[in-house]
């Protein structure tokens, strides 16, 4: 609260907020424990997976006895923040977000933030977003390479803008394929916390105008203007208002 941009206020504010976190992997569960801290007011946790011993290095709140147990990854997640902050409300939901159940799952929501593994989920989430005006924040991260972006209807460029389509599974890497630095996973979830901190806010000249891609080896960052590439281009989901990956 010292922070004069947030102050009282915006920590009231904060504290009546609703975020969507789809996927509490190596992103999601980062910007969840964050987002706690900073004392957001409902956190819904959806994923569909288990803790397994190889995801310890690179994803926050679980531990091996949550690994052994094969603890759903919500249920953990939940505890977790429990202990950190026992007057938040979380809601873990064991569930992967698909296109029949995504309004459901974000119904209420004042914000979407992305902890996914595939593409074809972001569309979807893109879809909605844009269709519902709803914010969300866009991350991923393989290897030591990272993306991210900040999505505010009809502020910034979609995600579709950008990434026309999906990339095919062939040629779209994962972490099980490629791997991933736990650092660098750590480092855009912690920029998607704070930018979703700034959109709950209403703090909308300080979001990220930039798609970011970063490889944090090689340290080399390169920008997109997002609003010179909302500009440029005739976005079949922002402009033509077609949502193919909801309706498909």
């Amino acid at each position: 609260m010292q922070f004069p941009q947030l102050g009282l206020a915006g920590q009231k504010k904060l504290l009546t907020s609703k975020v969507l976190i789809v996927g509490v992997g190596g992103l999601g569960s980062w910007a969840a424990e964050l987002l706690a801290r900073a004392g957001v007011g409902l956190l819904r946790l959806v994923d569909d997976d288990k803790v397994d011993c190889t995801n310890i290095h690179r994803q926050a709140m679980y531990d091996l006895s949550d690994a052994k147990k094969a603890s759903p990854k919500v249920q953990s997640a939940a505890s977790h923040i429990g202990n950190i902050d026992s007057s938040i409300q979380v809601e873990p939901i064991e569930k992967r977000l698909d296109k029949n159940n995504i309004s459901t799952l974000a119904e209420g929501m004042n914000l979407i933030l992305d902890g996914t593994d595939n593409f074809t989920t972001r569309y979807i989430i893109n879809d909605y977003a844009i269709k519902r005006r709803v914010p969300w924040v866009f991350g991923g991260v393989v290897g030591a390479e990272a993306q991210t972006m900040t999505i505010v209807p009809s502020r910034t460029a979609c995600l579709r803008c950008i990434h026309d389509t999906p990339p095919p599974p062939c040629v779209d890497p994962n972490c099980r394929i490629a791997g991933v630095l736990g650092p660098a996973v750590a480092t855009i979830a912690s920029i998607q916390a704070l930018e979703a901190i700034k959109v709950l806010l209403g703090a909308f000249d300080a979001i990220n105008p930039y798609l970011l891609k970063l490889d944090f080896w090689t340290n080399t960052i390169q920008r997109i203007e997002l609003a010179q590439a909302c500009k440029n281009v005739d976005c079949v989901c922002c402009k033509q208002k077609h949502f193919e990956f909801l309706d498909s």
